[in-house]
């Protein structure tokens, strides 16, 4: 309800009290569950419940700017689909973005959002601005009330400083000096706030990173293989490290490790064979090679 004048404004402040204090159990579902089990039938085990995604990815402000992770495993249900996914997307020179969710819905929102930063740079002349990115962001995706499975972290330098922002699928957003999302963000961060200090150097913000991601690669079944690092500078120069390091390793240095034991290993005869045929396919037809041909003569 919208509260257009002090007398409804009162109303709702003593409706909120009238039910404050009455207290109880809400059994508002309890509808709500009956609704559903009608819809499907009276034939459901269970309730539908939410997607979960695989994905960890980080951001972090350090003493010159900015630096983003994510790692590069992209996933179908149990299924890995990608060894080398994109996570972090551009939007403007100066603003990048980590995405975690479905991998459709985080790229065309990002493109969406690069393209309308761009048209306004055109339309000003002036850089495009962190506040901007976010703004433009978390009013998309609100506006579709969550059905837009996009959770991105926005990091970016302009003539204000450098900022990081995280943002859920909803639209809500929180300002903070490093952050993690996915499903991986919980060991990630871990890391982070065993190791974060103000003001640390590139370097070791980017070790910081790359042992977040990978925090979040082994301790998480839904991330996984390489991890990518993205730094963006208060100067606006940006350093791009696609494939910054093979967390999980090289499957040819695990299989050398390992020995297949010999009963898993049947010799030649073991499966006895009935009879054998062996059919040809037919004769193809013989190419065609054209006539050769003389000079014309005029």
């Amino acid at each position: 309800m919208e509260i257009t004048d002090r007398a409804q404004s009162t109303q709702a402040t003593l409706r909120y009290l009238a039910e404050a204090e009455n207290g109880g159990f809400s059994f508002d579902n309890v509808q709500r569950n009956a609704n559903i089990m009608t819809q499907l039938g009276g034939k459901a085990i269970v309730l539908p419940t939410a997607w979960k995604t695989g994905t960890t990815i980080v951001g972090l402000i350090y003493k010159d700017g900015i630096v983003l992770g994510a790692d590069t495993r992209a996933t179908g249900g149990t299924e890995v689909v990608d060894k080398n996914c994109e996570k972090i997307h551009y939007l403007a020179p100066n603003i990048w973005c980590c995405g975690a969710g479905t991998a459709a819905d985080t790229e065309k929102t990002t493109e969406l959002i690069a393209s309308n930063l761009e048209l306004l740079r055109l339309s000003t002349g002036t850089p495009s601005r962190v506040v901007t990115a976010l703004t433009l962001t978390k009013r998309m995706l609100y506006k579709y009330q969550g059905h837009v499975s996009a959770a991105l972290i926005i990091g970016g330098t302009d003539c204000n400083g450098a900022h990081l922002y995280s943002i859920h699928p909803h639209g809500s957003t929180q300002r903070l000096p490093y952050t993690t999302m996915g499903s991986g963000s919980l060991a990630a961060m871990a890391v982070f706030e065993t190791r974060f200090t103000e003001d640390m150097e590139e370097d070791k913000a980017v070790e910081l990173v790359r042992d977040s991601i990978r925090a979040g690669i082994f301790n998480d079944l839904g991330s996984g293989s390489n991890i990518d690092v993205t730094v963006i500078r208060n100067d606006s120069t940006v350093t791009r490290h696609r494939g910054y390091e093979n967390a999980a390793g090289d499957a040819a240095d695990y299989k050398a490790k390992y020995t297949r034991p010999e009963k898993l290993t049947p010799p030649a005869g073991t499966t006895f064979v009935i009879s054998e045929s062996f059919k040809p396919h037919k004769v193809a037809p013989p190419a065609y090679t054209p006539a050769l041909s003389t000079a014309m003569e005029i």
